[in-house]
């Protein structure tokens, strides 16, 4: 059988995916906004850990650590972390072809450079630094 033509396994993945995101930062909440509209099987949850009720440690993490790369934890525990967890986004709400084309290797180290230089800018650009 030709390779090309063999049917492709296809990987359930553990939904949901709880999205933990800073709601105080416009640029975040914009991007959440847009998977929330896309969201239409609820693949996704979100959890804004900038809410006074959330506590980080209730749920395993560091408060610190959700500060500085987005962070997104699937049903069976696995802890996702920076780029993939925009990857794991894009599929959950039918966008999986953004997740495929940004694996290529010209645009994954686009994308990791550029979210890399956001993360660590991020407050400063929304002018909370």
């Amino acid at each position: 059988m030709n390779p090309k033509t063999q049917p492709r396994l296809h990987c359930t993945k553990p939904y949901p995916l709880r999205v933990y995101y800073d709601g105080e930062c416009q640029i975040c909440r914009r991007e959440i906004d847009l998977m929330k509209m896309f969201n239409r099987k609820a693949h996704l949850h979100f959890i804004d850990f900038s809410n006074s009720s959330y506590h980080a440690t209730d749920h395993g993490l560091s408060q610190c650590n959700l500060e500085k790369v987005i962070h997104a934890r699937w049903s069976d525990g696995t802890l996702i972390t920076g780029v993939e967890v925009f990857r794991e986004m894009w599929e959950g709400v039918g966008l999986g072809f953004l997740a495929r084309c940004s694996r290529r290797p010209i645009f994954n180290k686009l994308l990791v450079n550029t979210y890399t230089w956001f993360a660590k800018n991020r407050l400063r650009l929304t002018g909370r630094a």
